[in-house]
């Protein structure tokens, strides 16, 4: 059974949680508490295998609670919060920088339309991000710096590259945030980003990005052309795939992989464009979309990077590359910044 701490303010909202993730057979809520306040007394005395966190809750939030938690006593911890309050989205994400492993839609009840998704979205998440391995957070970890390692040793084929093209899925803002920080200066090519995220954080994502980077980041829209040092997400529902002359197109066709925006699509629009001009990346996430695409890349002479498992959420999509033998380099995401110094 996987135990879960359901950590929520609304007496509503906790039946609502407790009742969607009891109802699978797999699961058992060991508690339910008001703030953070109480949720860091219950783990002292009990041991979740994981813990769904609102935002906004009255004593101690949820972004402070998931600080002292992985300061403390590591958790996986699911941000589950709803999409209206600017506010919460910033906390959402400065939770996710403090530790927390996914943020999730939270549900309206159950005559709402979209009120089944969203239940088996929790279940799914809560059973995936259970099986994570978390480990402390320093006190300080907003100022902490990985250190960088200058004896990479790197190949040849940088110089003609003309776009960057990153794919990745749970885990992923965190390790965004980390590799957009460390970016060099000056870099001299767009960078096109299929994040899979929930419906509706996209704009709150690109939001807390922004803080970590000189680089603009936007979300693609149809037609226009990619820049120079900007940085372009795919929007929620849409593949985005990019031609020669570096214009962007959006799509909705089928789902790939199960997914819209899909990595395979951007992947597969750089692969007959650009080629071994080209660079591409695939970090953390569950699933492999993504993977035969980067190993078609590398083929033709792309350079290719896979995330290692040790800084790995999830070791799916950059797993199942390595499987395949599709990535030059197999990197943290800091050493992943450092190759851009060599375009």
């Amino acid at each position: 059974m996987i135990k879960v701490l359901v950590v929520e303010d609304s007496p509503t909202i906790q039946e609502l949680i407790t009742h969607i993730l009891n109802f699978d057979e797999n699961i058992e809520v060991i508690g339910v508490v008001n703030n953070g306040e109480e949720a860091i007394k219950f783990i002292q005395k009990n041991k979740p295998d994981i813990i769904t966190m609102d935002i906004s809750m009255p004593i101690m939030d949820g972004f402070e609670a998931t600080r002292r938690i992985m300061e403390t006593n590591p958790i996986p911890i699911i941000v589950i919060t709803g999409l209206f309050d600017s506010h919460d989205i910033d906390k959402t994400f400065e939770a996710i920088e403090a530790g927390a492993v996914s943020v999730i839609e939270k549900p309206e009840g159950i005559d709402h339309n979209d009120f089944c998704e969203i239940s088996q979205n929790i279940i799914n998440m809560v059973k995936l991000m259970s099986e994570v391995k978390v480990v402390k957070r320093k006190a300080d970890y907003k100022n902490s710096k990985m250190s960088l390692s200058s004896g990479m040793n790197l190949k040849n084929g940088f110089l003609n590259i003309k776009v960057v093209v990153i794919g990745v899925s749970t885990g992923g803002p965190a390790i965004l945030q980390t590799l957009f920080s460390r970016l060099p200066s000056k870099i001299k090519v767009p960078i096109l980003v299929v994040q899979h995220i929930a419906p509706g954080f996209l704009d709150g994502l690109i939001e807390w990005l922004s803080k970590s980077t000189e680089y603009p980041i936007h979300i693609g829209s149809q037609g226009e052309y990619a820049l120079p040092g900007h940085i372009y997400f795919a929007p929620d529902g849409f593949h985005m795939e990019i031609r020669k002359n570096g214009q962007i197109f959006l799509n909705t066709d089928e789902k790939e992989n199960g997914l819209r925006p899909s990595v395979s699509c951007l992947f597969r629009s750089v692969l007959n464009h650009y080629g071994k001009n080209s660079m591409a990346i695939l970090l953390t996430g569950m699933g492999k979309d993504g993977a035969q695409e980067l190993k078609l890349l590398k083929d033709k002479g792309a350079i290719t990077v896979a995330q290692d498992k040790k800084t790995s959420v999830i070791y799916g999509m950059p797993g199942e590359a390595v499987k395949l033998n599709a990535a030059t380099y197999v990197l943290p995401p800091e050493k992943i910044a450092d190759l851009f110094g060599k375009i």
